[in-house]
């Protein structure tokens, strides 16, 4: 098997030799026609070449400008999405702050009446405290029953 590869490889390398010595062989000489020819085909070649290159370099324009203007899009967006985001934690922010000053006002309005009760309670506390003290000092009874629970 490698034999057969190794010759058909050494038989199609002499071949392809032998073919390029004949080119190499032949001596060719170019008319002036042929020439003028060759020249005619550069012109056009040089035309094409530079409508071509006008031609990408419209496209690469083209493709800049798209690409700037979805760059500016992306761009605006991104800022719309931010004053979005800002606006909704100033709100929720607001919010809570709201919510705490209103159950720290609903806190006080709520303990004030208790607040005056008690204190209503108190000063009631004290002026019957007096009234016992001044019949115990007149009734020795109630002296001694207020002394042995505790009030005198």
């Amino acid at each position: 098997m490698k034999k057969g590869k190794i010759t058909f490889s050494l038989f199609f390398a002499f071949f392809f030799l032998q073919k390029v010595s004949d080119l190499h062989a032949e001596e060719t000489s170019f008319t002036r026609e042929d020439k003028e020819r060759l020249i005619r085909l550069e012109v056009k070649l040089e035309e094409g070449l530079k409508a071509t290159n006008q031609r990408i370099d419209e496209i690469s324009k083209s493709l800049n400008q798209r690409i700037d203007e979805g760059l500016k899009s992306v761009n605006q967006r991104i800022d719309d999405l931010i004053n979005l985001m800002l606006w909704g934690f100033g709100i929720l922010f607001g919010g809570m702050g709201l919510l705490i000053g209103f159950v720290i006002w609903d806190r006080r309005t709520a303990l004030a009446p208790a607040v005056k009760r008690i204190k209503e309670l108190e000063e009631k506390e004290e002026k019957i405290e007096r009234a016992f003290k001044e019949i115990a000092l007149k009734d020795p009874k109630i002296a001694e029953i207020l002394r042995s629970v505790g009030f005198m």
